[in-house]
């Protein structure tokens, strides 16, 4: 598309937007959804293995006591998202390069570092979720086995790298392109919700007024485990508390797991330039808003919500079937799955070494038959809180629900959204990666350096498939994302400055109430990162080295803000 196509199309949107202003709020919010785009990319990425993984362990943990973490972790995302769109629509200076001059290089070039180095870690469970779901619920037979993983990942690799070819293409890719994530993302929601809705009709067990309950948050649940492992924790004798603690700080993990991939520091990253990269200026902020309202916030929680909803429903503080020698209808003992088997006896096997001294368990674990019966000789309650942590995965998930929705709906159409998750956030890591790596270099983002930048998050993703070796290849989601947290204060600290600068909006900075509201809201978005990210790190086994690699990058900041001075600049020229 030429320049002069190019600028005929924003005219013509302009004039599309101020018509339905003119003519009141029902021909506005036609308008904005027409146009709406960059939202959906949002939701693109927000929809993939973290969320699912997030919900999935959410329900598992927690049942029906969380539903309220992803959406308000949502709404905080959305108030930082809105503010770095209104910085980006409010001037003509790229983000990065206004960051660098009027803010701090530091926060800049941390921002866009950050930024990669999440993309380049985040691709890895889309590809090993993606191939998971591709090789247990959609394609078993065709794709099993080294030679069927391989066949997966390819896969997966092929359709990403089409769709991102569209979108270099310009004009007609770029709407070639947020078409194909649209429906994507409508894949996502509907499967999720169809596997919901097939249940409710199924079966009576969905407690709704539970359901509806959870939505109202509940801080205690960050320093307790959810009421139905009482009973079971109030028979595991002396320890109790050690059942209790490992319980807990899984649900830490899990719950800033879920938060973290609520909103990431890459895409904050998204944001700005898709809005620039579709020409939108001032005229289109109220549309952004819009955008961020329905094409991100609606789709994420009706999708995570039902995610949660389908987990707690079926795993909630219920043993593994099989881990406790259970038996069927027939009289025949349960066969356990041998990835939850494996998980059960690790758990058994962490409980044994807390009592056995250090100088035996050596020769402990030497001896099979001797460790066997060590586990054998737990108490039942113990056993059964061992059984009921294990890690499923969205495998388990399906086909726990073949009873109630199926084969069809659990299988196919839960490994269809789960597919759709995987590859709409590829796609979408890759494009911000092309956006950042052509900034760094200080390059149009477009062309070959953009395709290089595009392809490198797909490179690294595509040894998810191989280098994860857990039973769950959801749970890998659950390390990268508390990464992805430790980075996302960068961010938001960013934007906070940036909605503050004079040197930046000049005239166009939000006053009076309205800065005040923008302040609030940004400030305790901003704390709840920062609590996120302290978290993290506290709970990863290199604390120490995460603690001072913090403390290096606050120090370095400051340094570098008192070294430049105050020195007045001339405020960007906003559009007109």
């Amino acid at each position: 598309m030429t320049d002069e196509a190019a600028n005929s199309r924003i005219e013509q949107d302009r004039q599309l937007i101020l018509d339905a202003k003119a003519r009141g709020t029902g021909a506005k919010v036609l308008a904005y959804t027409k146009l709406s785009g960059p939202g959906w990319l949002q939701s693109a990425i927000t929809l993939g293995g973290g969320s699912l993984a997030g919900g999935l362990y959410l329900g598992i943990l927690s049942g029906y006591h969380l539903m309220w973490l992803q959406p308000v972790a949502m709404i905080m995302g959305v108030i930082m998202l809105s503010a770095i769109g209104y910085v980006a629509l409010s001037t003509k200076e790229r983000p990065f390069a206004s960051i660098n001059t009027h803010i701090s290089p530091v926060l800049g070039w941390g921002w866009a570092i950050a930024t990669l180095m999440a993309n380049l870690v985040w691709c890895m469970p889309q590809y090993a979720l993606g191939t998971a779901a591709l090789q247990q619920n959609l394609a078993p037979e065709m794709m099993a086995g080294e030679s069927g993983k391989a066949m997966a990942v390819g896969l997966l690799f092929v359709i990403s790298a089409v769709v991102i070819w569209f979108y270099d293409s310009g004009g007609w890719g770029i709407k070639l392109f947020e078409a194909i994530l649209k429906i994507l993302v409508g894949i996502v929601v509907l499967c999720f919700f169809g596997v919901v809705a097939k249940m409710s009709i199924s079966t009576n067990d969905l407690d709704w007024a539970k359901i509806l309950a959870g939505y109202i948050p509940n801080f205690s649940m960050f320093a307790n485990p959810s009421p139905e492992f009482s009973e079971v924790l109030s028979q595991a004798g002396g320890y109790a508390d050690y059942w209790k603690n490992l319980i807990v700080g899984n649900q830490q993990k899990v719950m800033i797991t879920a938060a973290a991939t609520a909103v990431g520091i890459n895409m904050t990253f998204l944001l700005p330039y898709s809005m620039r990269a579709k020409g939108w200026d001032k005229d289109f902020r109220g549309l952004a808003m819009f955008d961020l309202s329905t094409g991100l916030f609606v789709p994420f929680v009706l999708a995570t919500s039902c995610v949660v909803i389908a987990a707690a429903s079926q795993f909630h503080a219920k043993p593994a079937a099989g881990l406790l020698g259970e038996k069927n209808a027939e009289g025949q003992v349960i066969q356990a799955d041998p990835g939850l088997l494996g998980q059960y006896h690790k758990l058994l096997d962490a409980r044994i070494k807390t009592e056995v001294p250090a100088s035996e368990w050596n020769e402990l674990t030497s001896d099979p038959s001797a460790l066997e019966q060590k586990r054998a000789e737990l108490p039942l309650p113990e056993r059964k809180l061992a059984a009921m942590l294990v890690n499923r995965d969205a495998f388990q998930l399906a086909s726990s629900l073949t009873p109630l929705a199926g084969a069809t709906v659990s299988q196919l159409v839960f490994g269809l959204g789960v597919v759709a998750m995987a590859i709409s956030t590829i796609i979408i890591l890759m494009l911000i990666n092309g956006f950042v790596f052509c900034e760094m270099l200080g390059v149009a983002p477009r062309g070959m350096y953009h395709r290089i930048g595009c392809f490198m998050p797909a490179l690294t993703g595509m040894t998810g498939a191989y280098l994860w070796k857990g039973e769950a290849k959801a749970w890998l989601a659950v390390p990268t994302s508390m990464f992805g947290m430790v980075l996302l204060p960068i961010a938001y600290a960013t934007f906070f400055f940036m909605m503050n600068s004079p040197k930046i909006l000049g005239d166009r900075m939000p006053s009076g109430g309205k800065r005040v509201a923008w302040n609030l809201a940004m400030g305790i978005s901003t704390l709840l990162a920062t609590f996120g990210c302290l978290w993290s790190i506290k709970s990863s086994d290199y604390a120490a080295y995460g603690f001072i690699a913090l403390g290096a990058f606050i120090g370095l900041a400051v340094i570098v803000h008192f070294a430049r001075g105050n020195a007045n600049s001339t405020p960007p020229a906003a559009d007109e």
